[in-house]
């Protein structure tokens, strides 16, 4: 079976988590001497990039993808300072990536697959036209996330549970994961495994536990009155944003998600770069780009033609 190629991005000094830091990514080359775009692909806030190994298979005949391993997942480098873990420290390290590959291929046009805390960077990066995206795909995320989902992520993120064997280790991700929707047990144990590391004896997970602590920062915040504020700014923030990108945007959502509800997923359809959402059902937060029916969805709309320009055919 095909398998990526890692590689590592070395990041400017000065970046968070100070000097020599390395910003690690799966590269899995086109099949086509000519590809439509490099796919960049980034995953949510614990995971890595082997999530997108099912799509990237099928997307390969005619793209270039690039996964990504956010700082502190999987073979990227750790912060110094856990409190640069969080979305605009990303965005600038994957802006800094969008260069590095378009100067590998000019000329390719650069795509974006990003599943919640990804389609977070991604909503800051295509908000910048300098970015050059091409088209995004929005994984179960949008301007406005739900605190009941944000609670349920931080009673596990950032745990550092030892397993005593790997399996113990994917049954218990799998156990965290049902809003992931049904998966075959070698499913899940493909999806699992690159989440685990032996270690000490034992296997545990793959990201520094400090991931969690911006996370565990804002939901300490007990008083009604400073949250309903923190999260009011934080929607404003990310509704400008979303409101700002004017490529064509595909939004995925699981049908029972408790991150994206359906009324901010309605109103991404009617703003911004209106984007087309799609539902899969008996699946909550995140589709993970597993099944056909989800891998068809983002094939076809990553190869669809560009829609005619207004007044065109009119």
């Amino acid at each position: 079976m095909q398998e990526p190629i890692l590689r590592f991005l070395d990041l400017p000094a000065g970046q968070a988590g100070g000097q020599g830091r390395r910003l690690a990514y799966w590269d899995w080359p086109s099949e086509a001497a000519t590809p439509v775009s490099t796919v960049v692909c980034v995953h949510g806030l614990s995971r890595q990039g082997r999530d997108f190994d099912c799509l990237a298979r099928a997307l390969r005949g005619r793209h270039r993808v690039v996964a990504v391993d956010v700082a502190g997942r999987g073979h990227s480098d750790r912060l110094s300072d856990p409190m640069q873990y969080q979305v605009p420290t990303y965005v600038v390290d994957l802006g800094h990536l969008l260069a590095h590959v378009r100067a590998q291929q000019p000329g390719v046009a650069l795509d974006w697959v990003g599943t919640s805390m990804g389609g977070l960077i991604g909503i800051g990066l295509a908000s910048q036209p300098a970015t050059g995206l091409r088209r995004l795909v929005l994984n179960d995320v949008g301007p406005v996330i739900r605190w009941e989902a944000l609670q349920r992520i931080g009673s596990y993120v950032g745990q550092d549970p030892a397993f005593a064997s790997e399996q113990a280790g994917i049954d218990y991700l799998a156990s965290i994961s049902a809003g992931f929707g049904p998966h075959t047990a070698q499913q899940w144990a493909d999806l699992s495994r690159p989440m685990l590391r032996q270690r000490d004896g034992g296997w545990r997970l793959h990201y520094d536990p400090a991931i969690a602590v911006p996370l565990r920062a804002m939901l300490a915040v007990t008083d009604p009155q400073q949250v309903a504020a923190m999260v009011a700014a934080g929607e404003q923030a990310l509704w400008a944003a979303y409101d700002a990108i004017a490529v064509p945007t595909l939004l995925l959502r699981g049908a029972d998600s408790d991150l994206l509800a359906p009324e901010t997923a309605h109103e991404m359809t009617r703003r911004g770069p209106k984007a087309v959402c799609v539902e899969f059902p008996g699946v909550g937060h995140a589709p993970t780009l597993v099944s056909e029916d989800q891998i068809a969805v983002v094939r076809d709309f990553l190869l669809a033609p560009p829609a005619p320009s207004p007044g065109v055919g009119a």
